[in-house]
């Protein structure tokens, strides 16, 4: 159990590392629409690639920090009994669910999306505006990224289910929290 409580604690500091880095990435994505903004509407110019490009941060700020939200149970749920429940029927609920639900759609979702992102690196796809972002197979990457991301942090949550439900103890984290 030790082994499997490390690697769970090494995925959550990956989640951790990745979402705090990409935490980032919101400033960003705010002055490059602010920018575009402007350049459209005061001065008249419109860059393609510069709205692509909020596209692209707003599709990596959601489908890379998918695993950290996970990490600090963020994730948006209407819960009647699991909200007040005890910590051992929260950790019966979360590894029922990693098991039934979390994994197998990961798996299904790399399973179909492999041959549709392999297809976009044979071509090395581009965007279909002229001059917009020359890079649509990083984009569809993500989606890869994003199943990797989530379910190694399903796997450190069915981990830190089945710690909590042999007696063992998981210090519960919040948003903000250091590893």
């Amino acid at each position: 159990m030790r082994l499997l409580t490390a690697l769970a604690r090494r995925i959550d500091a990956l989640n951790e590392a990745v979402g705090r880095a990409t935490a980032w990435i919101v400033i960003v994505m705010v002055l490059v629409q602010v920018i575009v903004v402007l350049m459209r509407y005061v001065f008249g110019i419109g860059s393609i690639m510069m709205q692509e490009s909020v596209v692209y941060m707003h599709a990596i700020l959601f489908m890379v920090t998918v695993g950290y939200t996970l990490l600090y149970d963020e994730h948006v749920r209407i819960d009647i009994v699991y909200r007040e429940a005890s910590p051992r029927f929260k950790a019966m609920v979360d590894l029922a669910g990693v098991i039934l639900f979390l994994i197998p759609v990961c798996v299904l979702i790399g399973w179909v999306s492999w041959p549709y992102v392999a297809a976009s690196w044979r071509v090395l796809e581009t965007s279909k505006e002229t001059s917009g972002i020359p890079a649509v197979f990083l984009l569809k990457s993500l989606i890869l990224v994003f199943t990797g991301l989530l379910g190694l942090q399903g796997l450190s949550l069915g981990v830190r289910s089945a710690v909590i439900l042999a007696g063992g103890d998981w210090p519960v984290r919040h948003a903000g929290d250091q590893l």
